[in-house]
């Protein structure tokens, strides 16, 4: 695993763009447990965001049962929020630097990440040259419209998952989400899956292509990258 390096991107969108919702960003868990498993490998990584700077964090995932305990020791670790303070913007990124694209979730990824096309850019790029990409719940956003260079669609044909669009009532943010997630990426050809039960760990990897259904599927999901890694 030697001379492999992650490039992690996370959401700078802030709201649901609705005068009765909460704030959002990006939910903490799934960039720690994806940070914590990497750091455990030994793979150096680099976060970035859209437009850089500051990120936004979802503070329903910094709440009760929400905030698990290594993501809690992380939140309550000065040096490593730093981390989030000033990220690299996507204008800043060398795409040959990385082996491994890691979009984390948030419902603000829902935004800024659909139709960037530097993003879809960066994307493409990294995938055809052989890296691996990797999203878990709402990142998966960063995926819908990625075409490689014969035109299609970079989902099309292949397994994958996100946070299915029943769980936004969970959530409580059903009313409030641009577009059923789930929805489009079966439209763009995924052939989706999820877990049996709302909320339960779930993750897939098709090829270079590995995808996390939920905040509980990041671990899982580093884990799988990891393995694929090892093989490239």
């Amino acid at each position: 695993m030697e001379n492999r390096k992650a490039l992690i991107i996370v959401t700078n969108h802030s709201d649901f763009e609705h005068p009765e919702a909460e704030p959002t960003g990006l939910w903490l868990s799934e960039f720690t447990h994806f940070y914590d498993e990497f750091e455990a490998a030994g793979i150096p990584m680099e976060i970035a965001s859209i437009k850089g700077g500051k990120i936004p964090l979802d503070n329903r995932g910094l709440k009760g049962i929400m905030l698990d305990k290594e993501t809690k020791k992380r939140y309550e670790d000065s040096e490593f929020m730093s981390l989030l303070e000033n990220t690299k913007s996507l204008s800043d990124i060398d795409a040959k630097e990385y082996d491994v694209l890691f979009f984390a979730g948030g419902h603000g990824a829902m935004w800024d990440f659909a139709n960037n096309d530097k993003l879809n850019s960066l994307t493409r790029y990294m995938y055809e040259n052989g890296k691996i990409i990797s999203a878990v719940c709402h990142g998966v956003a960063a995926l819908q419209n990625v075409k490689l260079s014969n035109g299609e669609y970079l989902i099309k044909g292949k397994r994958g998952t996100c946070f299915p669009y029943f769980d936004e009532s969970l959530a409580g943010v059903k009313k409030y989400v641009p577009y059923n997630l789930q929805k489009t990426l079966k439209s763009r050809g995924m052939k989706y899956s999820k877990a049996f039960l709302p909320l339960s760990g779930h993750a897939v990897a098709d090829g270079r292509l590995i995808t996390g259904q939920n905040p509980n599927s990041t671990t899982k999901t580093a884990k799988k990258v990891l393995e694929v890694l090892k093989k490239l």
